[in-house]
C-alpha cells in the first residue's frame, strides 16, 4: 500500500509536521510505501490559473500540477495534515486540492456529469487547532471542513473516507510528553486503520 502524506504548514518542526512524521514512521512499520508532500518546502504554487479552469474550449494543468499528478498516480491512501487558520484549512492545502485533484486526476467528465477518477482509493485527515475541539464543533466550522473538505473531495473524487483526528488546544510550545502522546495516538490510528492483520 503507498501513502502520500500531504503536510500543509509552513515549519517543517511544527506540530503538524511531527504527526506526519509519526504517520510517515507508522506506515512504513507495516511494510507501507510513503511519499511525502511538504507543500510549504515545495513551494507549492495553490493559486489556480485562468488556463487550468476546465471550459467548453478546454484547459490545460500546468507542467507542476502534471509532475505532481504523477507522482500521486499510484497511491492508495491521501493523508492530509493541516492546521485550522480562522477555523479553516490553509490557502495552500485548498490550492493543492484545487489544482491537483481537479479535472483529469480527481474527475473527469462523463455523459451524466463528473465521473469520480480516484475510486478504491482512501482519505485520511488529521488537523490541529489552538482552539478546543468542543469549540471548534461549537462554532461550526468542524461540521464545515468535514462537509466540505472531506465529505465532498471524497464523494467527487470517490475516495472512501477512513477518518479524521483533530488535535484541539494546541498552543506554541507544546510539551515534548504531550507531542509524543499525540504522534502515538497518530499512530495507532495507522495502525487501526492500514494494518490488515
Amino acid at each position: 500500500m503507498q501513502h502520500a502524506v500531504i503536510v500543509a504548514h509552513p515549519n517543517p518542526r511544527s506540530f503538524v509536521a511531527s504527526l506526519a512524521i509519526a504517520y510517515v514512521e507508522a506506515a512504513e512499520s507495516l511494510g507501507h510505501r510513503t511519499i511525502m508532500r511538504d507543500l510549504y518546502g515545495m513551494s507549492f504554487d495553490p493559486c489556480l490559473k485562468a488556463d487550468e479552469i476546465p471550459t467548453s474550449a478546454g484547459f490545460a494543468p500546468r507542467a507542476d500540477v502534471v509532475g505532481e499528478r504523477a507522482i500521486l498516480r499510484d497511491v492508495d491512501v491521501f493523508a492530509l495534515f493541516y492546521p485550522f487558520w480562522l477555523n479553516a484549512p490553509p490557502a495552500m492545502m485548498k490550492g493543492y486540492l484545487d489544482r491537483v485533484f481537479g479535472m483529469g486526476f480527481g474527475y473527469a467528465k462523463g455523459s451524466n456529469g463528473n465521473e469520480p477518477l480516484l475510486r478504491g482509493r482512501r482519505l485520511i485527515s488529521f488537523t490541529t487547532s489552538g482552539a478546543p475541539k468542543e469549540w471548534v464543533m461549537r462554532t461550526g466550522a468542524w461540521e464545515a471542513v468535514r462537509a466540505l473538505f472531506d465529505e465532498h473531495v471524497a464523494a467527487v473524487c470517490g475516495l472512501q473516507l477512513v477518518e479524521h483526528v483533530h488535535f484541539g488546544g494546541i498552543v506554541p510550545g507544546i510539551r515534548g510528553d504531550v507531542v509524543g502522546r499525540h504522534q502515538q495516538a497518530v499512530r495507532d490510528v495507522v495502525a487501526r486503520q492500514f494494518n490488515p492483520h
